[in-house]
């Protein structure tokens, strides 16, 4: 008959060590990738993706979106009555960019979003995240050559 293992018998440094090799790991910046999503106003999108296709940014993907944020909806009127709108209608920018492309294309969103120099409430959010792996499905490359 096998017993139970008796995990008050594991030693903390056993446990440590595996969980500083999982945290450890980093990539060469040459492989680091991140996933930039803007959120811009449905107006904006042919400008955004114009300034994108300027800096060499020609492949991305868009969809539609609904938000609801400072601008807390808005007053419609449909077959002769007013109704409160509370989701806005907004369009939604997925970017897949190599490290040495995130400053530039944030910069490149953010200006070509904008409804006037100063912006306003309402012109949209750009959110960057980490992106573990990318592959192609075509010829199955990896990381940063898919991208």
């Amino acid at each position: 008959m096998t017993s139970a293992p008796d995990y008050a018998m594991l030693s903390s440094a056993s446990i440590r060590v595996s969980y500083n090799t999982a945290i450890q790991t980093s990539h060469p910046p040459s492989l680091i990738m991140k996933l930039i999503l803007a959120v811009i106003q449905p107006t904006k999108l042919d400008s955004v993706m114009q300034a994108l296709k300027r800096i060499g940014v020609t492949r991305f993907s868009v969809r539609d979106a609904m938000g609801f944020a400072r601008q807390r909806g808005q007053l419609e009127t449909y077959r002769g009555a007013e109704y409160q709108t509370n989701l806005l209608r907004k369009i939604e920018i997925e970017i897949a960019v190599n490290d040495d492309y995130v400053e530039r294309t944030l910069e490149c969103v953010q200006e070509a979003a904008r409804s006037n120099t100063e912006g306003s409430i309402g012109d949209g959010k750009i959110m960057v995240l980490p992106m573990e792996q990318a592959v192609q499905i075509s010829d199955a490359s990896r990381g940063p050559s898919a991208i």
